[in-house]
């Protein structure tokens, strides 16, 4: 059925890109994200925050988007801009989580925030102009990461002056 290298490149290589943002995430979450629930069931929240609950859903969904769109540019001429663009945002989607929920560096992870979802658009945008199909698939991610940085921005500007919000004494 596959020839040689035909193996590795037409199905091996396409299932580690896809998976490769969610098993990240998945370790990032037990490294950075431990006590996130009890944390931020604590906070203040800005209007139209959602439930707790509604994250451990929504990002293994968005990292699987990620890989897919990503497995289905990777291929294509321009490469290193391709790969740049997403390893980036990959990379700062990841940072976020440790400044915010490891670090409790919650003004640093707004700043941040912003910087990734410039990186998001930017993925998204380069993807498009690759293959349409993988820049549309990204779009739930753009307005979540917008979302995020709202929820981001919302959370400091309404907690910055409690003690718990930023208390470092279980870190």
């Amino acid at each position: 059925m596959f020839e040689g290298g035909a193996l590795m490149k037409n199905v091996i290589l396409p299932i580690v890109k896809v998976t490769t943002p969610i098993v990240g995430g998945r370790l990032i979450g037990k490294f950075a994200v431990k006590n996130a629930r009890k944390d931020y069931s604590k906070n203040v929240k800005p209007p139209f925050s959602p439930p707790g609950y509604i994250f451990p859903i929504v990002w293994p969904i968005l990292y699987m988007s990620m890989g897919i769109a990503y497995a289905l540019v990777s291929h294509k001429p321009g490469n290193k801009r391709i790969k740049g663009a997403y390893y980036t945002q990959l990379g700062l989607n990841y940072g976020w989580s440790i400044l915010y929920f490891k670090y409790k560096l919650r003004f640093s992870a707004l700043i941040e925030s912003a910087v990734l979802l410039g990186a998001v658009l930017m993925t998204t945008i380069t993807f498009f102009n690759v293959k349409k199909l993988a820049g549309l698939i990204l779009v739930p991610y753009t307005l979540w990461s917008a979302f995020a940085t709202y929820l981001t921005a919302g959370n400091w500007l309404l907690n910055k002056d409690n003690p718990r919000y930023t208390d470092k004494s279980n870190v």
